[in-house]
């Protein structure tokens, strides 16, 4: 991946996250730097995915490649609030 590649899957991951927690039914407790991060992790892994599937490099937009990072993202921000969620409660 160069560098490119890099800085435009950190930006890609900013709104990522925040599509992510739109998608995700319900109120998360997560703050935004932890939506960010996780919303860049999953443009990462999207981005790997897409590579190794041979989809990643397409002419205009990469839509799959896209919609892989979203999915990514959405099960990212669901995981993440549900560990989060669980953290504060005291056990019986």
């Amino acid at each position: 991946m160069e560098i490119t590649g890099i800085i435009s899957a950190i930006v890609i991951g900013l709104i990522i996250g925040a599509v992510a927690r739109l998608i995700v039914p319900g109120r998360q407790d997560l703050p935004i730097w932890l939506t960010i991060v996780v919303g860049v992790v999953a443009a990462f892994i999207g981005t790997a995915i897409a590579g190794f599937a041979g989809y990643a490099t397409t002419p205009g937009i990469d839509w799959w490649e896209l919609i892989t990072q979203v999915v990514l993202a959405v099960i990212g921000v669901y995981l993440v609030a549900g560990l989060r969620s669980g953290r504060g409660r005291a056990s019986a």
